[in-house]
């Protein structure tokens, strides 16, 4: 399973906050709506209190977009830009917690 959660939050690469209503499950949706075998409700309610702690709703939304896209995690690992690297610094520590407490 340490590998699926890997995957899932890692982008297939390498204070607590509150959920709005409307950003409140974007990971664990996207968690379950993705092809991998191994994912449970279990599983993805974890990530998502992870991601909860550890990513602002923004974070949290453009990391639900790696489930789909990939490549996208990719892309923006690699990026210049200056929020891309703070936002993949948060991103990598939420994988780390998110392995942790899920695994």
């Amino acid at each position: 399973m340490n590998k699926l959660i890997l995957a899932l939050i890692i982008g297939f690469f390498v204070a607590p906050m509150m959920a709005t209503t409307a950003e409140a499950g974007v990971i664990s949706r996207a968690c379950m709506k993705s092809p991998r075998n191994a994912k449970s409700a279990q599983l993805c309610r974890c990530i998502q209190r992870v991601a909860n702690q550890t990513l602002s709703g923004s974070d949290r939304r453009l990391a639900a977009k790696f489930f789909r896209k990939p490549q996208l995690a990719q892309d923006v690992r690699q990026s210049d830009r200056r929020s891309h690297e703070i936002f993949w610094k948060k991103y990598k520590a939420f994988g780390v917690a998110a392995k942790d407490r899920c695994g």
